[in-house]
């Protein structure tokens, strides 16, 4: 959606957990995989930083990576901030099975939303950029949750094994009682193992908030240092700073509209 103005970055705040992750998607944007070093915030930090964007007035805060179930203080994270802020786990759902789905059943609250990665209604539009049978644990991670009570978003990267079949996968979602307001698509970003789709710049996007352990970054899509804000995450109000003194600088400079992905 193109926008005439910037939202206020302030809305989300996005948290790295780690970058490790049980699959290496063709496409994605961090460089996740089986063998990506961790790079893990920690949960000291990340409760510091739920905290510090309340008081910013954040009104969500999302855990993203790599995969974050493979961390065992995720639970702990989720919890801290749910009882906070309006909170988002980003996963591909493959790993909610046995202890993990139990133990974040056992945090379950009104506050907690699972989002999940969903390219296709069936297994060929999404498997060709995730990997052989992905899908099918894909969709029983969904229904395991959708069994446990969460309210369960999903997020379709449009691709081209996908793009002629977006209908079928709303229809999809749909027959799984997901509407149409809690399901995303985005287009494919020009970054970490991905040659192709949308070319990233802070002129090109609306900034959202988003910290890892090397800093804090202009948007979700991309840490890479070119969009690195600060090295230092804390206070994370002075890179909130740094990130309204830019736009104000592309606002003055007439730069083409920023668009937005989240």
């Amino acid at each position: 959606m193109l926008m005439d103005a910037a939202p206020d970055p302030k809305w989300k705040l996005w948290i790295y957990t780690n970058y490790d992750c049980n699959l290496r998607c063709a496409y994605c944007l961090a460089e996740s995989s089986p063998t990506a070093p961790r790079r893990a915030i920690g949960l000291d930090n990340a409760m510091r930083l739920v905290d510090e964007a309340v008081d910013l007035g954040c009104t969500d805060v999302f855990f993203t990576g790599g995969e974050p179930l493979v961390l065992s203080e995720i639970y702990a994270m989720l919890d801290y901030a749910s009882a906070r802020v309006r909170t988002t786990l980003l996963t591909n759902a493959m790993l909610l099975r046995g202890s993990r789905l139990a133990k974040l059943t056992a945090i379950a609250n009104d506050n907690l939303i699972v989002q999940v990665s969903l390219d296709g209604g069936r297994a060929e539009e999404h498997d060709a950029y995730r990997g052989a049978g992905s899908w099918a644990r894909t969709v029983a991670g969904i229904t395991a949750l959708q069994g446990a009570g969460f309210r369960v978003r999903l997020s379709t990267t449009e691709t081209p094994a996908n793009a002629a079949h977006i209908a079928e996968i709303c229809a999809f979602h749909q027959g799984l009682d997901i509407p149409e307001e809690d399901h995303f698509i985005r287009p494919l970003a020009r970054r970490g193992f991905s040659n192709e789709g949308y070319e990233l710049s802070m002129v090109s996007v609306a900034p959202e908030l988003t910290v890892n352990s090397d800093g804090v970054f202009w948007h979700p899509l991309s840490t890479d240092a070119d969009m690195r804000v600060s090295k230092t995450i804390f206070p994370l109000a002075a890179a909130y700073e740094r990130v309204m003194a830019q736009l104000d600088i592309i606002r003055r400079t007439g730069s083409a509209p920023l668009i937005t992905f989240t």
